[in-house]
């Protein structure tokens, strides 16, 4: 059996209702491999996994109605032959609870290395476990272009509540990873283990002012920075450079939490450079914020 024929049939447990969390799994994994991250073969049950995993099913694609807990298909795909659980100490996993390292079989290491077959799984993973609106948010995050099938029925238009929800999902799902859950301005990094995370996906030019929920209008920042940030009390140059409002404000505290010094700095943490802040949008955020 190939590996795209294994990824057909991943043995979901549907007693209580729908439960993709092997599929969901699996696109992590892929988007782990295309992040670099599983260059040695293995990938931890760590923050960014869970991270990762709770955006897509925030898309709806899990109707348990409770949180879904990645610990099930981390341990529970080692059934497929995909990889193999490990605790700490390199012992062969014996429970979910007790699974820490994923060790990925060689043969499908060496497929995730094929551009080709990353997204046939991809498409195969939407097209065999997901429907409807569910597939079509999925695939909208992924920017796969999906053919519906006839005799599926047109999912309704979302509401303006909802569409933003996701909206602010998808923004999220690619800017802190780019950052590596990191905040631009101060250097400083937090993703707990259960996928939360301090940090905010900050828009550069508002979204409310028309400004797009995309990687290059968008920063990682802590929840103070974003604050400031959003005031106006600094923005960026073109060069990434740090500019501050040093007469608008007056700040006390520890050398590394105050704003006024990083003026003129080069920001703490910047993404790959195709990721980085579009100037057009730090253009408008200076206009807006007369800089």
């Amino acid at each position: 059996m190939t590996w795209l024929s294994k990824l057909t049939d991943l043995n979901q447990d549907r007693a209580r209702g729908t439960a993709p969390h092997k599929p969901l799994l699996h696109l992590v994994v892929i988007d782990l491999f295309e992040a670099g991250k599983l260059a040695s073969g293995e990938f931890r049950r760590d923050g960014e996994l869970a991270f990762r995993f709770h955006s897509y099913g925030s898309l709806g694609a899990v109707g348990r109605g409770s949180r879904p807990d990645v610990k099930l298909p981390f341990y529970h795909s080692k059934s497929g032959g995909f990889w193999t659980p490990y605790e700490d100490d390199g012992r062969e996993a014996a429970a979910r609870e007790l699974a820490r390292v994923a060790r990925l079989h060689p043969d499908y290491l060496l497929c995730l290395a094929d551009p080709a077959f990353r997204a046939a799984a991809r498409r195969t993973i939407l097209l065999t476990h997901f429907s409807g609106s569910i597939r079509a948010n999925l695939a909208d995050l992924l920017g796969i272009d999906l053919e519906t099938a006839h005799d599926e029925v047109p999912s309704p238009a979302l509401t303006s509540p909802e569409a933003s929800r996701k909206r602010e999902a998808r923004f999220a799902f690619e800017a802190l990873p780019a950052y590596d859950f990191t905040c631009a301005l101060t250097g400083y990094r937090l993703v707990a283990e259960d996928g939360t995370t301090a940090l905010d996906a900050a828009h550069i030019h508002g979204f409310k002012q028309g400004g797009p929920c995309t990687l290059r209008n968008g920063l990682a920042l802590s929840k103070t920075a974003h604050w400031l940030f959003a005031r106006g009390f600094w923005s960026l140059s073109d060069d990434l450079r740090v500019l501050v409002k040093q007469h608008h404000f007056h700040e006390t505290g520890d050398l590394g939490l105050l704003l006024k010094p990083k003026d003129g700095q080069p920001l703490e943490k910047l993404p790959l450079s195709a990721h980085r802040p579009d100037p057009g949008h730090l253009a408008w955020h200076r206009a807006r914020h007369r800089f």
